[in-house]
């Protein structure tokens, strides 16, 4: 065991020596106690390898603080997301941390500390077996998320308590995971399934898939915007000449996936030069390109999800969206791409514990949904496109086992022009309510 105090690493330190202390401790491995109660300043990124277990005692803080060199990057990182190369077995358990407002500063060329896509306190790319486990933070800034995974086989988060405007917990793609035992109060998602997502908000991109999210609270507050959980998708083509780009648009040039870093202004730029640079970023046309990704990859989405035990008390107008966006912040299907089906998403023992119109919004295709022994009030499921060309929808297949209802005037299932729906309906309470549908949706 190392004692990150025998380091230097003390409550009323400097920042910057609080910082170089505990990235001495952290250069070790292994098991790493901060052991004295008390508030601990740093005011820098910490770099942690393969092998690290980070373990605060009772009673301490750590305060954020800016960074004095100008590039405010992350509280903590793991190397291999600056390397590209996988670490391993990474554990921080019982950060309770004060933000201060801090948060990364925005990518730009010639950056060593912050990455593209990646902005949270807690960030992690290129990871097996992560586990964060009694966070505690509640003072999210609007620009930083909780915690942000991306690239990742096997993490766990488990009894956090995150507060704030920005996404508690920020997956981009990876496998096997589970969120536990977490009570969230955000403006924005609690949680975030972004398999695609903003160039600006997630490094790479690809499928989301085996995750289980159970036991979670969303507390009601004053205001909000997004939904409980995000389940955003999305789609592009290999770059062409002439092509027409926005912010955030993806395409594949010579086994490199390359994203649009513009201004969120509406602008769209024609791309007359492929982007060929092997990382970071550069500009093409008058267009910032980003080498997010050395693969060939073009759709992405989620699939083999469970919701569990799931309290929503929240007034929202959406709880749970199967996603694409289309705005200028990002259009996740670029026009005439081949467009993913997320598929085999569950929702057990779900309870609408306040005003929240719909249940479940989806405007990427869907294969199945599950929803049993859920307490939905008078939410409804509404299936929409997209609206943009070469995109057909297969019929989405929702199957309602158990769950039960507060009688409502109009449709409990509605499919979109564009859409089509079969729904398989179990034992409903009220029992003598009448299950109505709205569009091209067949009652099994």
């Amino acid at each position: 065991m190392i004692y990150a105090s025998d380091y230097g690493f003390l409550p009323g330190a400097d920042g910057m020596e609080n910082a170089r202390a505990l990235q001495r401790a952290a250069d070790m491995g292994g098991d790493i106690s901060i052991d004295r109660a008390g508030v601990y300043d740093v005011s820098d990124t910490i770099v942690l390898k393969s092998g690290t277990r980070l373990v605060f005692c009772a009673g301490s803080e750590v305060r954020r603080h800016e960074t004095p060199d100008g590039e405010t990057a992350y509280l903590f990182i793991n190397r291999g997301a600056y390397t590209r190369e996988w670490d391993e077995q990474i554990e921080i358990r019982g950060l309770h941390l004060t933000t201060g407002g801090v948060c990364s500063d925005p990518a730009r060329e010639g950056q060593k500390k912050v990455i593209t896509g990646l902005s949270a306190q807690l960030a992690f790319s290129f990871i097996r077996d992560l586990v964060v486990e009694g966070y505690v933070v509640k003072d999210l800034p609007a620009e930083s998320f909780g915690v942000q995974v991306c690239t990742f086989e096997n993490a766990r988060f488990e009894n956090l308590w995150i507060e704030g405007r920005k996404d508690g917990v920020h997956l981009g793609r990876g496998r096997k995971f589970v969120i536990r035992h977490a009570v969230f109060r955000t403006f924005d998602d609690p949680i975030a399934l972004n398999a695609h997502d903003y160039s600006t908000s997630n490094p790479q991109m690809g499928w989301i898939e085996d995750g289980v999210i159970e036991d979670c609270y969303d507390l009601d507050d004053e205001d909000t915007t997004g939904f409980f959980c995000r389940v955003l998708a999305g789609s592009w083509l290999p770059w062409r000449e002439g092509m027409v780009v926005q912010r955030s648009d993806s395409v594949v040039y010579s086994g490199r996936v390359y994203r649009v870093v513009t201004p969120p202004d509406g602008r769209t730029f024609v791309s007359r030069t492929p982007p060929c640079h092997e990382e970071g970023l550069a500009t093409y046309d008058g267009i910032q390109w980003c080498m997010a990704q050395a693969d060939e990859t073009l759709s992405c989405g989620c699939r083999n999800i469970v919701f569990r035990d799931i309290h929503l008390q929240k007034k929202r107008p959406v709880a749970f969206s199967l996603h694409f966006d289309k705005d200028v912040w990002s259009r996740s299907y670029y026009p005439n791409s081949e467009a993913p089906v997320q598929d085999n998403i569950t929702f057990e023992n779900v309870w609408v514990e306040n005003d929240v119109p719909v249940f479940l919004s989806t405007k990427t295709p869907v294969g199945t949904v599950r929803v049993k022994d859920c307490r939905l009030g008078g939410s409804v499921f509404r299936f929409r496109h997209v609206g943009d060309e070469g995109i057909t929808y297969p019929r989405a297949r929702l199957i309602l086992d158990g769950n039960e209802y507060t009688p409502i005037p109009g449709a409990r299932v509605e499919a979109g022009e564009g859409t089509a729906v079969d729904v398989y309906a179990g034992m409903r309470v009220p029992a003598d309510e009448e299950l109505k549908t709205q569009g091209d949706c067949v009652r099994f």
